[in-house]
């Protein structure tokens, strides 16, 4: 069994306060979680209203499964023009 375990650093455009970066946040966490069956966490910069880190997890059989899934979530997440992914970092167990 192997993990797949990201951590992005994303910059919202868009919000001029931290309600509109929750929102944001939220709806895009809720999607890829509904979409990849994935936990998933704001995990850092939670009162910066234009910044968020988002760290996330999946469990596969296989570490080439672990590694494409990952890759499937950072590019959804790269197609929603809300969210600019500033640094990214991936690891696989």
């Amino acid at each position: 069994m192997f993990v797949g375990i990201c951590t992005l650093e994303c910059r919202i455009q868009e919000a001029h306060s931290l309600k509109e970066k929750r929102s944001v946040v939220k709806s895009v966490m809720e999607r890829i979680k509904a979409r990849f069956n994935v936990s998933i966490i704001e995990a850092d910069q939670q009162d910066i209203w234009q910044r968020a880190e988002i760290g996330f997890a999946c469990v596969s059989l296989s570490q080439i499964q672990a590694r494409k899934t990952v890759e499937k979530i950072i590019d959804f997440i790269e197609k929603d023009h809300r969210l600019e992914i500033m640094d990214s970092a991936v690891e696989i167990l």
